[in-house]
């Protein structure tokens, strides 16, 4: 469940990533002590964005995930650096004790986008046979398969019509098979909040 706000008379944007197992693990050979953390793993293949836990890490024990497999406490988003590096921007490494060897970089493996399109739709109850909003690729919900990103905008001229104040919602990813499989990647709860500038 992941409940969403809307603000009435703003652009709304949301983007997500579909992430499945297996994990991934690229190997580690350097670590700096800064802020933030920055990585050195070749051939990470990871995006902005993209989460990674950092698991075996010699010296810099602090770095560490907690949790073997890892949880999803152990996860931070990285910003990609270059196609040997990412950062950590939440991780202040420091006042770390030194990076000595080893270590991997863990993160899951994206799902293909290809083929796949999208649609959301926000009603009042889950049961409730009035739509109140529908989104759907590749107008509200942009799909880019490079990045791994699904992107779900609501023009600001659009959630300023809104007239209802809270409702369900659930994202799908449709597969683009002869018999489609359908995805519910995302649903919870809508507020939309109201707007004060205007």
């Amino acid at each position: 469940m992941t409940d969403l706000t809307i603000i009435k008379g703003s652009t709304f944007s949301r983007v997500l990533r579909w992430e499945s197992l297996p994990f991934v693990y690229t190997p580690i050979t350097a670590i700096t002590k800064a802020a933030p953390a920055v990585v050195t793993a070749a051939g990470h293949g990871l995006v902005t964005g993209w989460r990674a836990a950092i698991l075996s890490a010699g010296g810099m024990r602090q770095i560490n995930a907690k949790n073997a497999p890892p949880t999803a406490r152990d996860f931070h988003k990285v910003t990609f650096v270059s196609s040997s590096q990412v950062n950590f921007n939440d991780i202040d490494s420091s006042e770390f004790t030194t990076y000595t060897s080893g270590g991997v970089l863990c993160s899951y493996t994206p799902v293909s986008l290809s083929g796949f399109s999208a649609r959301m739709k926000i009603r009042a109850t889950a049961s409730d046979t009035t739509v109140l909003a529908s989104l759907v690729s590749p107008t509200e919900i942009v799909l880019d398969d490079t990045n791994h990103t699904i992107t779900i905008t609501i023009p600001a001229a659009d959630t300023a019509a809104y007239t209802f104040s809270a409702g369900v919602y659930d994202l799908e990813l449709v597969s683009g098979a002869v018999v489609p499989v359908v995805t519910k990647l995302l649903s919870g709860n809508i507020v939309v909040a109201d707007e004060v500038t205007y």
